[in-house]
C-alpha cells in the first residue's frame, strides 16, 4: 500500500473539518500522508427541495464514490448519518470513528428553549424525523424547510427567516460553534437519527490493505451502536422519506437501543416508540438488536406508517 493516499470530501466547512481530522489521524497514528480532493455533490447543489423529494441522503455520497471507483481517491469521509443503509456493490465502510455528541440542538437568537417559542413560531428543519418529533412536542409550530450547509442555515436564522432552527450538535461543536446552542434536546425529547455524530470511512471493497490499516482507527463501541441503529432503518426500508429515529447507548456491556417512528404525511399521528437491550459483543449481535427494535415497531403498528 502506498504511504500517500487521497481523501475525497465534500467542500463544506464541516466536511473539510472532518476530512482534515481524518487526515491528521492518518499521519499521526498510521504514518500515512493524505491529500484532500474537494468535491461538490448533488446534495450540495439542490437546495430548493427537501432531500426526500430528490433522491435522499445518497446524493451526498455518490460523487465521492465515483472518485473512489475511478481511482481519483482512495478514501471518502462521510457523516455516517448521510450514508445510505445499503452501500453499492464494490464499496465498504472500513471504519467508524468515535462519536461526537449525537444529540440535536435548539438554536435561536431570542429564545432559550423550545418551550419559550411563541405559538405558531416558525422552526427550520428539512428532516422528517425532526419535523415529526417537534410537532409531537409542540403541535402549534410551523416547521418550514431549511437546506444548505451549516453556515448557510445559521445565516438564514440570523436574517430572520425562522424563530429557531434545529441542527446536529456534533457539527456545531466540531466547528467551534457550541456557543450558538441554546439548549440540547435530550434523547427522550428528540431521538437522533442512526449514526448521528459519527464519521464513516468508505473505501473500495477490494482495497484489503487500506481496509486493514483503517481498522486501527475504528472505535468499536461506536461501531456496534451505529450498526444497531442502522439495522433498525434497514429492516424498515429506512430513507429520507421515513421519519425514523434510532439511538443506542452503552450501560456496561449492555447496548440499549431506543427507536421511534413517525408518519411521513400525517404528522399528527402518534410517534411509535420502543426500547430494547442486549449484551452485544459483535456486529452480528448489534444488527440482531436493531432487527428486534424494528420488529417491536411493527408490533406497535409501523406497517400503517410505512410507504407502499
Amino acid at each position: 500500500m502506498s504511504t500517500s493516499i487521497t481523501i475525497a470530501t465534500r467542500e463544506s466547512r464541516l466536511a473539510l473539518w472532518q476530512a482534515e481530522h481524518v487526515q491528521a489521524r492518518l499521519a499521526h497514528e498510521l504514518g500515512l500522508t493524505a491529500t484532500l480532493l474537494g468535491m461538490t455533490t448533488r446534495g450540495d447543489q439542490i437546495l430548493d427541495r427537501v432531500l426526500s423529494k430528490v433522491g435522499g441522503k445518497g446524493l451526498f455520497v455518490k460523487e465521492l464514490e465515483a472518485a473512489l471507483d475511478d481511482g481519483r481517491a482512495h478514501l471518502a469521509v462521510h457523516s455516517l448519518k448521510d450514508v445510505p443503509m445499503e452501500l453499492p456493490e464494490g464499496f465498504m465502510l472500513a471504519a467508524v470513528l468515535e462519536r461526537e455528541d449525537p444529540r440535536d440542538a435548539f438554536v435561536a437568537n431570542d429564545y432559550a428553549s423550545l418551550a419559550e417559542l411563541p405559538e405558531g413560531a416558525v422552526v427550520g428543519s428539512s428532516s422528517l424525523r425532526r419535523v415529526t418529533q417537534l410537532l409531537s412536542l409542540r403541535p402549534d409550530l410551523r416547521v418550514e424547510p431549511l437546506r444548505g450547509n451549516l453556515d448557510t442555515r445559521l445565516r438564514k436564522l440570523d436574517e430572520g427567516g425562522y424563530h429557531a432552527i434545529v441542527l446536529a450538535a456534533a457539527g456545531l461543536k466540531r466547528l467551534g460553534l457550541a456557543g450558538r446552542v441554546r439548549r440540547l434536546f435530550e434523547v427522550d425529547q428528540m431521538l437522533p437519527c442512526a449514526g448521528q455524530g459519527a464519521l464513516g470511512l468508505e473505501i473500495r471493497a477490494d482495497d484489503a490493505e487500506l481496509a486493514a490499516a483503517l481498522a486501527k482507527l475504528a472505535h468499536t463501541p461506536t461501531l456496534l451502536a451505529c450498526e444497531a441503529e442502522r439495522a433498525v432503518s434497514r429492516a424498515l426500508g429506512g430513507s429520507c422519506s421515513l421519519p425514523l429515529a434510532a439511538h443506542a447507548h452503552w450501560q456496561g456491556g449492555t447496548l440499549c437501543l431506543d427507536a421511534a417512528l413517525g408518519h411521513a404525511e400525517r404528522h399528527a399521528s402518534p410517534l411509535l416508540r420502543c426500547s430494547v437491550a442486549a449484551d452485544v459483543v459483535d456486529v452480528a449481535a448489534a444488527r440482531a438488536l436493531g432487527q428486534q427494535a424494528a420488529a417491536r415497531l411493527r408490533d406497535l403498528g409501523a406497517g400503517s406508517y410505512l410507504p407502499g
